[in-house]
């Protein structure tokens, strides 16, 4: 007994076959919608999961990139600062000298005296500066101011490192110790910058031989020691914009990588996405065209 073909057997293989032609074209038109070529982990299981895995070191890459920015930044912040403390000290060094050369008259001394106290409050602001809410001087204590404008030359922040991860297992210190320069102030006698400067005040203004000649030994010997402190601190900022800029330079470099090799794995080829769409949409049009004209010709016989 031979097997007959029905109307219905070839009503259904014509069906199959505009919907095998029609999903052949979705796939199309949704991979040129979203560009790319996994559209489900199913479609690429292999690929799906490295896709996944170079998303993962993206994201991990773009943490580190958000880090070295915000690093650069608040050392940079830092370094102006430091650089307008140098510019303060220089001109404290010029008063100095002017005031030891036995020219001035004690009004002179005081006028001085008043304009090295005016310098000493602008660097006690400058250790004050912020950079996005946040103390750049003050160590950890980063809500703290770390001096207080007046008398009071205290140290109010800690030695504490304010650090930012550039990768894996590297980080790079961002804040600077400025206690090591400013010191505490007269009261503590350590003979550091606000020290100093204090000193150099009471010297003015006592007027003395005595004072005199401490302007134009000890205490310019002390502005010199601080400026060497403070050139080393500047040198050390510098030398940690310069870590940050390279691993900056070295993750954007990874990301590019990264960013093609993801790129290769996921993304769809859209001329040759775009020629398959062209291809199956005449397919399909092809197909519909035909199995209308094959399900009017069943229905006619079955009519008859």
């Amino acid at each position: 007994m031979s097997d007959r073909i029905t109307a219905a057997m070839v009503t259904g293989s014509t069906l199959n076959d505009i919907n095998s032609a029609l999903s052949s074209l979705e796939r199309s038109s949704n991979e040129l919608s979203s560009g790319k070529s996994i559209l489900a982990p199913s479609d690429n299981p292999y690929g799906a999961s490295h896709a996944i895995d170079l998303q993962s070191q993206l994201d991990g890459l773009s943490s580190y990139a958000s880090n070295v920015q915000d690093g650069i930044s608040w050392a940079t912040t830092s370094e102006s600062a430091m650089a307008n403390m140098g510019s303060v000290l220089q001109r404290v060094r010029e008063l100095t000298l002017q005031a030891s050369n036995g020219t001035s008259n004690q009004g002179d001394l005081n006028n001085i005296a008043t304009e090295v106290e005016q310098l000493t409050e602008t660097i006690k602001q400058d250790a004050n500066t912020q950079y996005a809410g946040q103390y750049a001087f003050a160590g950890t204590l980063t809500t703290t101011a770390p001096y207080q404008q007046g008398e009071s030359d205290t140290y109010n922040g800690n030695g504490g490192a304010v650090a930012r991860a550039i990768g894996p297992g590297a980080s790079v210190t961002v804040n600077t110790n400025i206690s090591s320069l400013l010191g505490s102030g007269k009261g503590a006698a350590d003979g550091k910058l606000l020290d100093t400067l204090r000193t150099v005040v009471q010297n003015l203004r006592e007027g003395t031989t005595e004072s005199r000649g401490a302007l134009s030994s000890t205490d310019l010997k002390a502005l010199d020691a601080n400026a060497e402190v403070l050139s080393q601190l500047q040198a050390t900022a510098g030398s940690a914009i310069d870590q940050l800029q390279t691993a900056s330079s070295r993750i954007e470099g990874l990301q590019a990588s990264i960013t093609k090799a993801l790129s290769n794995t996921q993304d769809a080829d859209i001329a040759k996405t775009s020629i398959a769409f062209s291809n199956q949409q005449a397919a399909y049009q092809a197909a519909l065209r035909a199995g209308a004209s094959i399900v009017q010709e069943s229905l006619l016989n079955f009519l008859h």
